[in-house]
């Protein structure tokens, strides 16, 4: 077969116009040599007028015919022409069995498999999923040293399809180890967008590893083990590398601010680059060293004297030990549920912000009159308050637990409580003020009220752990129920 240019096709018309003169001419000459003999016929016809109207009529009903021709096919191809200039995209093929198309709404689904590490098993995954109308919207790969790929895929899927007949599909192609939770709208930022958010929070508040780090991996555990006791001695397990530590479903790394920060997620083993993403994280947080956001909300209290409303760490140690001392013995028992004399003990770690969030209030003169502690407990978000014995029964208790639990929301927490004794009656009051719905519950004369927190993103939960064994202070601990 032979090819031709486009130049040389084109130039031809011009070598052999004279030919189409010629054509053109002899057209004309017979033409006019119709419309004469027509116009002859017309005028020395005796008929010729009728002849002359009914060939106008004929004219506007062939003209008509061709206008109405022209508009019901001026949208379709040309004749032959299979290869428009601007085709639209095919349609996918429905696989063959697949059943009728799903219906509009659709769930999400979070979803992690292992596969071989050969050609064709991740396409063969893909086809299982396309076979029961599964739209995959991300996908990640782990590759792992010892062979094989971690896949992770954000799936869309139709309402019906229930997660026990997804899981026997990929196992059917391939899959293991696989795991699939529910996922909402916040999964679908992609990945690198969301480690750069998660880096940016990170970096301006200290506070916030751990709950990037929960927002990066996932369903986990955190434990925060400080690098001493509360006596003063060497912590057990607050030893880990530089490097960290990667072993299966447990992740060991070193705490910027001391001690060691240990990760667990009994259901899915940690993959290689999970590991590195949480050290990198890790590594930012020690660069950068302690820092906490200066922003503070200056407060009139109905009596007309202003508080200084911000965010308080381990700089604010004396002068909580200073408000400790100015405080009464029922005041104190009150907040720690414990012998009066450990209270400067407690201090430490409340004010560290891997347990958690602490507000202060200080007058104008700069005198810290108050705390507001947010601790992370588990599955669960512990609410304090430490209110000096001049300044309460001013409001300042309500104004520190409003902000509290908006941090608390801002977290992720499902609910927040707060240990008290029924004799509480400040805390009581500042409870019920916040408008929620509280659960009560009451054991050995120590009162839980518990308030849920309705603003919360559904399955969210609590991003940081800290061991009971751990705990700053231990006769705080929420009574099992």
């Amino acid at each position: 077969m032979t090819d031709r240019s486009p130049a040389s096709s084109a130039a031809r018309p011009h070598r052999h116009h004279w030919r189409r003169d010629l054509v053109e001419l002899a057209a004309l000459f017979c033409a006019v040599a119709v419309a004469d003999a027509i116009a002859n016929l017309v005028a020395h016809g005796p008929r010729g007028p009728f002849l002359l109207v009914a060939s106008a009529v004929a004219l506007l009903i062939t003209a008509a015919f061709h206008t109405w021709w022209a508009r019901r096919h001026s949208h379709a191809p040309p004749p032959g022409d299979t290869a428009p200039s601007d085709p639209a995209p095919p349609a996918a093929a429905a696989p063959v069995g697949a059943g009728p198309a799903p219906a509009a709404t659709a769930a999400l689904w979070r979803m992690r498999t292992t596969v071989r590490d050969e050609p064709g098993s991740l396409a063969a995954l893909c086809t299982a999923l396309a076979r029961h109308r599964v739209d995959i919207l991300t996908l990640q790969t782990h590759p792992l040293p010892e062979g094989g790929t971690v896949d992770e895929f954000l799936l869309r899927a139709p309402q019906d399809l229930a997660s026990a007949e997804l899981a026997r599909a990929v196992a059917q192609a391939g899959g293991h180890s696989t795991w699939i939770e529910r996922a909402d709208a916040h999964d679908l930022v992609d990945t690198p967008t969301r480690v750069l958010g998660l880096a940016t929070r990170t970096a301006l508040d200290a506070a916030e590893l751990p709950l990037a780090l929960r927002q990066l991996l996932g369903r986990c555990t955190i434990h925060s083990i400080p690098a001493t006791t509360l006596s003063g001695r060497p912590n057990a397990g607050a030893d880990a590398p530089v490097e960290g530590v990667l072993e299966a479903t447990v992740m060991r790394l070193r705490d910027p601010s001391g001690g060691a920060i240990t990760v667990e997620r009994p259901y899915l083993p940690f993959t290689p680059t999970e590991f590195a993403r949480a050290r990198a994280l890790v590594e930012l947080d020690a660069r950068l060293g302690p820092r906490v956001p200066r922003s503070q909300d200056v407060l009139t209290l109905p009596e007309g004297n202003e508080i200084t409303v911000r965010r308080a760490d381990g700089a604010d140690l004396p002068a909580a030990r200073a408000m400790h001392d100015r405080c009464s013995e029922r005041t104190l028992g009150l907040r720690y549920h414990g012998p009066v004399a450990d209270a400067d003990r407690y201090l430490g770690h409340l004010l560290s912000p891997r347990f958690g969030r602490t507000l202060a209030a200080t007058t104008a003169s700069g005198k810290l009159v108050a705390l507001g502690h947010l601790l992370w407990d588990g599955d669960e978000t512990e609410v304090a308050l430490l209110i000096e014995d001049d300044w309460q029964r001013r409001g300042i208790g309500s104004e520190l637990l409003r902000r509290l639990l908006a941090l608390a929301v801002e977290a992720g927490c499902d609910s927040v409580y707060a240990v008290t004794q029924s004799s509480n009656t400040g805390m009581v009051a500042a409870m019920r003020g916040l408008g929620l719905p509280l659960d009560y519950q009451i054991e050995e004369g120590t009162l839980v009220i518990t308030a849920r927190l309705d603003a919360t993103p559904v399955n969210s939960r609590l991003p940081y752990e800290v061991p009971r064994d751990r705990l700053p202070y231990e006769p705080g601990t929420k009574p099992q129920r």
